[in-house]
């Protein structure tokens, strides 16, 4: 769900090529109340409409029935914050948050159903490999290793954390309630901030994010050199975490031949595989991406 400040990846924005579906039949998206809630550019996005995750995995029925609950009295207070000149279905909200919300939930169940849904494999492995690699950082330089290296934008020292980012309703002193981190493929070239619930939340561009449409155009020759024609295909494709039964369909190698690939490429410590959910997804470590970026 969208927030302050969030742009869609310029590559390829979700939903590209299927705007005409997401108003749904006699509603234009502009005339949506999703739309009037997040769409002014460079303008303030209410809180409430990004909730705090409720887990480690995005669940958008869980979602959308926390976005259902939110108080009348909360909703009022951030729409107030957008000025007086309200849009009339976010005017409508105001005056029947219940109403509202429900209006509210099924335009984001829509949304999602025909922008984001076809895609959110690919994006959902993205940004499960980046909370692995920001747990990794996280463990071996601490706090301030992570929170340096998040964004430009965000910094630690001497244990204040800023954030330059003009919308921002965060208390200075957040009293030790701790700091919800969302890596999102929504939020560039920015980072957001959103305040909704106990906790902070600040979400930035996971790590990749760029190549997240792209096929690779870089030379092949170099790494084919040195691995070998497969292995080099394997490397070159893997600017997501992928699973062996995508890699062999984007390879045409057999899931065997991967396989056995990818068994060499993790001893020679150029991929490594995670769980996520039934799937094993392989990603690249920083090793390879030196040789990739050498070998360019």
């Amino acid at each position: 769900m969208g927030g302050a400040g969030e742009r869609p990846h310029p590559a390829r924005p979700p939903g590209a090529g299927r705007a005409p579906r997401l108003g749904g039949p006699g509603r234009p998206l502009p005339e949506t109340l999703l739309w009037n809630l997040i769409a002014p550019s460079g303008g303030y996005t209410p809180d409430f409409v990004t909730p705090p995750p409720a887990g480690l995995s995005a669940d958008l029925a869980r979602e959308l029935a926390g976005l259902r609950a939110t108080p009348a009295a909360l909703i009022r207070e951030h729409l107030d914050l957008i000025g007086p000149d309200l849009p009339p279905p976010v005017r409508e909200l105001h005056a029947d948050p219940a109403r509202g919300l429900a209006r509210l939930a099924d335009e984001i169940s829509s949304y999602w159903a025909a922008a984001i849904a076809p895609d959110w494999p690919r994006m959902c492995a993205l940004l499960d490999a980046e909370v692995q690699r920001r747990a990794r950082r996280l463990a071996e330089g601490g706090s301030a290793a992570l929170l340096n290296d998040l964004h430009p934008q965000v910094s630690w020292q001497a244990g204040l954390l800023a954030i330059d980012q003009p919308h921002c309703a965060a208390p200075d002193v957040p009293h030790g309630t701790g700091l919800v981190l969302i890596p999102s493929v929504f939020v560039w070239p920015s980072v957001l901030t959103v305040t909704a619930g106990p906790i902070p939340q600040l979400a930035y561009p996971a790590r990749g994010v760029a190549t997240l449409w792209e096929r690779s155009s870089r030379s092949a020759e170099p790494l084919v050199a040195l691995l070998g024609r497969g292995r080099a295909a394997l490397l070159q494709e893997l600017v997501a975490p992928l699973s062996t039964t995508e890699l062999s369909r984007r390879t045409g190698l057999t899931p065997g031949g991967v396989s056995q690939h990818l068994t060499t490429l993790r001893a020679a410590g150029l991929v490594v595989t995670h769980r996520q959910g039934r799937s094993l997804l392989n990603t690249r470590t920083e090793v390879a991406e030196a040789l990739l970026a050498a070998s360019s």
